[in-house]
């Protein structure tokens, strides 16, 4: 799957959260928990491993010229909730 994101919100995200989507890409080269946050627009919340962290990355599913893409929209270490469900979960 194709990931991307916006380079400027990345570095903000960053700062706020302490992981830039790029790293947060990371997330997706193992197994990681997927569920859907909300239907307008269509968001999924990833969990996943980030830098020896558990992380959470919102992002909505994309389509261009080049097919199918997957959009980083932000990035946080993961909640003891979300934690729990990953530990659950996969």
């Amino acid at each position: 799957m194709r990931i991307e994101f916006d380079q400027s919100k990345s570095r903000i995200v960053k700062q706020k959260h302490g992981i830039s989507l790029k790293e947060a890409q990371s997330i997706f080269d193992q197994a990681f928990l997927l569920d859907q946050k909300c239907d307008d627009p269509r968001q999924f919340r990833a969990i996943g491993w980030c830098g020896g962290r558990l992380c959470s990355v919102i992002l909505e599913v994309r389509r261009d010229s080049e097919g199918e893409y997957w959009h980083l929209i932000t990035a946080w270490k993961a909640t003891k909730e979300e934690e729990q469900s990953y530990a659950e979960n996969v």
